[in-house]
């Protein structure tokens, strides 16, 4: 009963999740491309990211499509489920072990989000390392 109750009170006295900070309310299946060069020569992403006991809503598969990054969510999905950091936080990697250098673009324009970046449907994102 004590357990029960404390779970009404924190649903009902937690702030809302401010409406700029949700990617979708749904869900979605999402497939933003990653590609990765240190020094020039091109790094594979592993299969597997994120699967494992528990199944990550930002992964890769073992399917051959190299690059390719699966977001799958259910329901609610804010702006911080989706980052490109979260895909490396699910990878086990930091995002500048690769290099101290870093050059992102994000569909062919520079970006300077790296981590916060916010993955969408179809995105081209390339990380360059020298």
């Amino acid at each position: 009963v004590v357990a029960i109750g404390g779970l009404i009170w924190y649903v009902a006295t937690r702030p809302p999740v401010p409406e700029s900070d949700i990617v979708s309310r749904s869900g979605f299946h999402w497939h933003p491309e990653l590609t990765i060069y240190v020094k020039g020569e091109k790094q594979e992403l592993p299969p597997n990211i994120g699967i494992g006991a528990v199944h990550q809503p930002i992964h890769t598969h073992d399917d051959g499509n190299q690059g390719i990054v699966h977001m799958e969510f259910q329901g609610m999905a804010r702006k911080q489920d989706t980052t490109l950091g979260q895909f490396f936080k699910n990878w086990g990697k930091d995002m500048r072990s690769f290099g101290p250098d870093m050059k992102m673009t994000v569909n062919g324009e520079e970006g300077t989000e790296y981590e916060n970046y916010v993955m969408r449907d179809k995105d081209k994102i390339e990380l360059r390392f020298d």
